[in-house]
């Protein structure tokens, strides 16, 4: 077995795993809306796979080499693709999907609850699922690399890790845009009539088949474990012959001598490093950065559709196709840089500093895109007409349709003639209607004659009014800033390069998820909770889904936030710098001091030299004087 045939499938398995995560990234919102759930709920499932990663990333980053890596890897594989799947079986455990109907004065229209009411607690399965999926994952990663460095050429170490990160980025770009496809599915497609589906990918109510990427995602991960499970304990090393009694010979080594990992002595290492200055600058740093990168790759797409209007669908594929690339050109670009100029642990810090700034100072103009909220009477804007208008729970009647009996828990927003949006036809005062399911209009409708309109055209049309032209112009802006800001943060990747990788693997690792990675998506998923304007209510009592959110408020907090968090890390970072570079300076004296006491030195031994020659020739001269004499 060759070291070629092992990276193959260490690859494909990398590709998987990481297929996997960006589509549960990019599927976030869809679970929101089909569990009825809060942003922090979703968060806290989120998380969860940094959760079941934090229960044995350490012991397998530093105790798998001592058995078999291979088949250690396969079983982490098996695990994940298991756990991939557990996320999609509460789609077939729960009912069809309730979409409320349309509610007009003593009439009923569109009724599509088809099973179970919504609010389900088998989202406990997915997080459950994810917890699973984490625990598979961290054997992928730690174990396959330190195979590779062990088994493979020196020169082709750095090559074939190079590659496997290439082919992990790769990943995402197939996770969001298989997102996206989803997102765009119905939910139960193959299940209802979709004619009778009233809803559609733009509203806040619709679910795309959630699961269905998660049945691909699971598939991939278990067909990639298969083949490490037929592959050898070790490899023949370089330049020892591959004959029949190779690989015996070299199963023997590696049982009867201690390698690189068992020869390493952790506790010495560890006290070690938490005694470094720079390393625990590193340490703050990396952990309010990677609390931003976090909130990014969680909440972005959530964002997006908020504030930009745009459906997950969109959203998913249009991030992809423009971040993931921006990021493989930047990180191509790193290791090209560290190559070509030869930067030491000084020159990196500084690289890393600068361009993250760089990258910074291009998400700045995020702050000027700014999408106004959505003309929703009773909620963003006041109903017209007479004053005489009540406070309830749910939204605000008006004189327009106090006696319609409207539902205080219904949301199925209409969009009037006047360019404002309803919480239903019911709340636009309509009392009639033409037409089935998403062509569906209303008339009649007298909360929209208030506004000015005559009867001839005070109709409505299902889902809410569109945005501004000037929000999807906005949108393309904040593609190319975000794309930019990418490239810039990926181009500093390789940083300075401290002492005692194994450690630093070992102990970055759990801290950075631990302070990242979990609490991240639940304490910001809280913080958009407190902007929610309009909660959906489950039928069966309880409040489900956010339907609607102060977009500026909303804007505020995910910027604000990360842009404090990101600062907050460079300038931790900054103080790295400049303990590195007074570390160097340091260094740099303590050599020429020594330089100049062996220069001293020499001297001083020179001159003894030259005096002893100079007496050997007087005593020389003298000789024959005496000699006559």
């Amino acid at each position: 077995v060759s070291d070629i045939m092992f990276i193959g499938v260490l690859a494909f398995s990398f590709l998987s795993k990481s297929l996997s995560g960006s589509y549960t990234k990019s599927t976030i919102t869809q679970i929101e809306r089909r569990f009825e759930i809060s942003s922090s709920v979703v968060g806290t499932i989120d998380g969860s796979f940094e959760m079941g990663n934090l229960l044995v990333i350490t012991f397998v980053s530093y105790f798998g080499a001592k058995f078999h890596r291979p088949r250690i890897i396969g079983a982490g594989l098996l695990l994940m693709g298991m756990g991939t799947l557990l996320m999609a079986l509460p789609h077939f455990l729960m009912g069809r999907q309730n979409v409320m109907q349309q509610h007009l004065p003593g009439n009923y229209f569109l009724c599509i609850d088809l099973g179970e009411e919504n609010g389900s607690p088998t989202w406990i399965l997915v997080m459950f699922g994810n917890v699973i999926r984490g625990i598979g994952e961290a054997t992928v990663g730690p174990l396959g690399v330190s195979f590779i460095d062990d088994f493979a050429r020196p020169e082709n170490s750095a090559f074939y890790i190079g590659c496997l990160h290439t082919i992990a980025v790769i990943g995402p770009l197939l996770g969001y845009s298989l997102g996206s496809i989803c997102a765009n599915i119905y939910v139960d497609f193959g299940f209802v009539n979709l004619d009778n589906v009233a809803i559609t990918p733009q509203d806040s109510r619709w679910v795309g088949a959630w699961w269905l990427g998660f049945i691909v995602a699971g598939i991939l991960s278990l067909l990639s474990a298969v083949p490490f499970w037929f592959l050898p304990r070790a490899l023949p090393e370089a330049g020892q012959a591959v004959g029949p009694g190779a690989h015996s010979q070299q199963l023997h080594h590696s049982c009867t001598e201690e390698g690189p990992y068992e020869q390493y002595n952790f506790v010495p290492s560890l006290k070690r490093l938490l005694s470094n200055r720079i390393y625990i600058l590193y340490l703050i740093s990396h952990v309010a950065i990677f609390n931003a990168f976090v909130i990014i790759v969680t909440y972005t797409p959530k964002y997006v559709e908020q504030h930009f209007g745009q459906s997950a669908s969109r959203a998913n594929v249009l991030l992809g196709v423009t971040t993931i690339p921006a990021t493989c050109v930047g990180i191509f670009l790193s290791g090209l840089i560290m190559k070509r100029f030869k930067l030491g642990m000084l020159g990196a810090a500084r690289l890393g500093l600068l361009t993250s700034v760089a990258g910074f100072l291009c998400s700045m103009p995020y702050f000027a895109l700014s999408c106004p909220n959505t003309d929703m009477a009773g909620i963003t804007v006041p109903y017209q007409g007479p004053v005489h208008m009540r406070e309830v729970e749910g939204g605000v009647l008006s004189s327009c349709n106090t006696e319609c009996g409207c539902p205080m828990n219904q949301w199925d927003p209409v969009c009037g003639q006047n360019g404002v949006s309803y919480v239903s036809a019911c709340y636009a005062g309509c009392n009639s209607t033409h037409g089935l399911g998403r062509n569906m209009t209303f008339h009649g409708c007298r909360c929209v004659q208030t506004w000015g309109m005559s009867d001839g055209n005070s109709s409505a049309v299902l889902g809410q009014c569109p945005r501004h032209s000037s929000c999807s112009r906005m949108f393309y802006v904040y593609l190319v800033l975000q794309a930019l800001s990418f490239f810039f943060y990926c181009l500093g990747n390789h940083l300075c390069r401290l002492s005692d990788n194994l450690i630093i693997g070992c102990l970055l690792t759990p801290v950075r998820f631990s302070s990242g990675g979990i609490p991240a998506p639940i304490y910001f998923g809280a913080l958009i909770d407190s902007t929610c304007l309009k909660w959906g209510t489950r039928r069966c009592g309880g409040r489900g889904a956010c339907r609607m959110y102060d977009t500026q408020t909303f804007r505020f907090l995910f910027l604000g936030l990360i842009s404090c968090l990101r600062l907050c890390g460079y300038a931790v970072f900054w103080l790295m710098v400049v303990s590195i570079k007074a570390k160097v300076q340091r260094e740099q004296r303590a050599t020429a001091e020594v330089e100049l006491e062996k220069g001293v030195g020499a001297a001083v031994e020179a001159g003894a030299l030259l005096k002893d020659s100079l007496a050997t020739e007087k005593c020389g001269a003298l000789k024959p004087v005496t000699e006559s004499v």
